[in-house]
């Protein structure tokens, strides 16, 4: 049984997705309830894209599975928090370990 979570206007929350081994976070995207039941169901990350307007199992063409292990969610019950394993060591679409590969420079 799911627990009574915030989604937003278009019946989507923020999934930050986060390397169980190590703590990386490794990318952030939507989900509606389906996809997280289906996430549940399935014990592999399941999103809902925005762009494309459909559901996508992340790593279904790249092989890059991400296998849930936890699912938390924050104090407004409006953020899940996914821990994962990685499979295949790259969660980014561009490539990179992680989608958070960009820094901005502090003065």
């Amino acid at each position: 049984m799911l627990p009574e979570l915030k989604y937003d206007d278009k019946g989507l929350i923020p999934a930050i997705i986060q390397d169980v081994e190590n703590g990386d976070v490794l990318m952030m995207a939507y989900m509606n309830e389906a996809s997280l039941k289906m996430t549940i169901d399935t014990g592999f990350t399941h999103f809902w894209s925005r762009s494309r307007q459909k559901y996508w199992k992340k790593g279904e063409t790249s092989g890059n599975l991400q296998e849930v292990k936890e699912i938390f969610y924050d104090c407004d019950a409006d953020t899940l928090l996914i821990k994962v394993k990685q499979h295949g060591g790259v969660a980014c679409h561009t490539g990179n370990r992680t989608c958070f590969f960009r820094k901005i420079e502090l003065k």
